[in-house]
């Protein structure tokens, strides 16, 4: 899955250019307000830290490397990093709606950027309908949203600001979404393009489709078929209290997340966190032991993990991007598993031997459109056109992978996207190139939040090349 990059919202102006001043247009220097010192296990401390990873985010940075780098900079103790990652996962799946009230309720787009991102994960803690789903008591969000403006030198001055635009929404909530709503951006929490895209594919299932990444996404884990299954995890579970249901072959789902760390084997490698509909690649690509088998692009490795657990296979884990590669090596190492780990890209041949292949899982790049439930954040780092683009390179790579497969071997094609030009145009188009054999895989798989059937949007499609 290629990495988000770029910003599609256009408020607040960053990085704005500054004028030329010459230096009798300098004023003297003025005494710097006063800032306030917050705590750092406050609600104060974590909503700084938020709103920095929005500004980040918003300036083209994907989310996870935004909040460690937020981490690094503040030094903040596990349960600040907690609360600053929660507050900025939530933010980002309210953005559209919080950017309509802000631009509703100021002149202009709040600067500098740390501003603005503190409004949006403010009134993203304000926003939440049922007040016993609200993590934080109203006055103590306006409260700390205050603390947290007059803690900051570059947001000192705008305090007041903060405490009218924030208790103004208190006083005329209903009224101001009411309003907002109106907007497709706002009332679906994406860029109108996005809706409008999902609107032509999906012309029956649209505000289903967008409708499922309204909410955080469930804990889903893959039992290790090697040291265990389904049916004695389970049993193990329920010994901890762990409430826990099958949802797949592999499948379970924890009622309620749990940091990995306390998951009952974890660290042994008798489980992995995997979407249920990511955990249908493996099954599909058939592998028998003996097989050679690529999976070409493998980071992070949860697929190769899964083909691993089911047979005992020669398995080449390809990825072009160097630093992904110890993820695969970590993954491998607590399953206890082996496999050769490479550097390539799997649109040359540079890195082959020669030597073709029983199988290749083809996870392609693609937009991620999918999965945006995990990631919230692609959706306002993705710009129109990705998709074409992307869908471009995903041809090459097949078209180079084929070549490698032996004949009557399989090849596996995977996306995590629900745009059918990375998807099924891609499958249809790819099969007339090369006369492959088109087998049963379930297609485009939609995104669902669905009690028991939640998972991710994928696309899969198997194809055999004929014997020679």
């Amino acid at each position: 899955m290629a990495e988000p990059s770029r910003k599609v919202l256009t408020r607040p102006a960053l990085n704005k250019a500054k004028p030329r001043v010459s230096k009798e247009q300098i004023k003297p220097k003025v005494a710097e307000p006063e800032t306030l010192q917050i705590k750092i296990d406050s609600l104060a401390f974590s909503l700084v830290g938020a709103a920095q990873t929005v500004a980040y985010v918003l300036e083209g940075i994907a989310l996870p490397q935004a909040l460690s780098r937020v981490f690094t900079q503040t030094d903040a103790s596990p349960q600040a990093r907690g609360a600053i990652q929660d507050i900025s996962y939530r933010t980002m799946r309210q953005v559209g709606r919080v950017d309509a009230l802000i631009a509703l309720m100021t002149n202009k787009a709040p600067e500098p950027p740390l501003l603005y991102g503190l409004l949006c994960c403010a009134l993203t803690l304000l926003i939440t309908e049922n007040a016993d789903e609200a993590p934080y008591d109203d006055f103590v969000v306006v409260d700390q949203a205050v603390n947290a403006a007059a803690s900051s030198p570059n947001m000192v001055f705008a305090k007041g600001m903060v405490n009218a635009v924030l208790r103004r929404f208190l006083r005329e909530k209903d009224e101001l979404l009411t309003m907002v709503v109106k907007q497709a951006a706002a009332r679906w929490n994406y860029p109108q393009w996005w809706v409008d895209q999902c609107k032509s594919a999906y012309p029956q299932e649209w505000q289903t489709i967008l409708s499922a990444a309204d909410t955080p996404p469930p804990m889903t884990l893959r039992v290790n078929q090697r040291l265990s299954s389904v049916d004695n995890y389970l049993h193990l579970l329920k010994q901890e209290q762990i409430e826990a249901s099958q949802i797949g072959p592999f499948a379970i789902r924890l009622h309620k997340p749990l940091p990995v760390q306390n998951i009952p084997g974890f660290s042994q490698g008798m489980v992995s966190v995997q979407d249920a509909g990511a955990q249908l690649a493996a099954v599909l690509l058939d592998v028998k032991d003996g097989h050679k088998v690529l999976d070409a692009c493998a980071a992070p490795g949860g697929k190769t993990g899964h083909i691993l657990e089911l047979a005992k296979v020669e398995l080449l884990a390809l990825d072009v991007d160097k630093k992904r590669l110890d993820k695969i090596h970590d993954n491998l190492a607590r399953l206890q598993l082996f496999a050769t780990i490479k550097e390539g890209d799997a649109s040359w041949s540079n890195w082959w031997d020669g030597q073709q292949f029983d199988r290749i899982l083809a996870d392609v790049p693609c937009t991620a459109s999918g999965v945006v439930r995990r990631h919230p954040d692609i959706r306002w780092l993705r710009r129109k056109t990705d998709a074409a683009q992307l869908a471009v390179t995903s041809s090459r790579i097949l078209d180079n992978l084929w070549r490698m497969l032996k004949p009557g071997g399989k090849l596996l094609l995977v996306t995590c996207s629900i745009w059918p030009i990375e998807s099924e145009n891609q499958a249809k188009s790819f099969a007339e190139r090369h006369s492959a054999i088109r087998l049963d895989a379930p297609g485009q798989l939609r995104p669902t939040s669905e009690i028991n059937n939640e998972h991710d949007g994928l696309f899969y499609a198997l194809f055999q090349k004929p014997e020679v």
